[in-house]
């Protein structure tokens, strides 16, 4: 529990110590990702994309936390140094949120395996699932890059 608070403790610090670029990368990224998730799976009405099954309360939220969230990792890697690989939890969060908040029944290889029913009474149920997966993958990769970052004091700040 300790190392938990520490985690969060040293996060908060390193994003305290970011500048400028960062958060607006990190705000770019968070739009950017609610676009890409957001509009093909119609979350984000638009007149590219539709659903066969109505968005549910659950969906906004999903995919608000997950922008914000794949917002916040992404702007980690603004000062990092080349040599990091990106954070499989925050990739892997990212591809459930998509499979999340999407149309049960548009999901192609869902009704490929389980067919039109099996997506509305077996799928659909497991979303909210996916959901809280996503999140708490994303969370993870944001609390682990933020609490592994260097926090240095700007020039002229001792």
């Amino acid at each position: 529990m300790r190392s938990s608070r520490r985690s969060v403790s040293r996060a908060g610090r390193s994003l305290l110590a970011w500048r400028a670029r960062q958060w607006w990368v990190a705000g770019a990224g968070a739009l950017v990702t609610a676009a890409v998730v957001g509009i093909p799976t119609d979350v984000v009405p638009n007149p590219l994309f539709s659903r066969s099954v109505p968005v549910q309360w659950w969906n906004y939220p999903a995919l608000a936390l997950t922008s914000v969230l794949a917002g916040l990792v992404l702007g980690t890697y603004v000062s990092a140094p080349r040599t990091e690989r990106m954070s499989r939890f925050g990739a892997a969060g990212a591809v459930l949120s998509f499979f999340a908040v999407g149309c049960p029944v548009c999901n192609k290889l869902v009704l490929l395996l389980i067919g039109t029913s099996g997506a509305l009474s077996y799928w659909a149920p497991l979303q909210p699932l996916l959901a809280v997966v996503s999140v708490a993958l994303l969370a993870e990769a944001a609390l682990r890059r933020l609490s592994n970052a260097t926090v240095c004091a700007p020039a002229g700040r001792a």
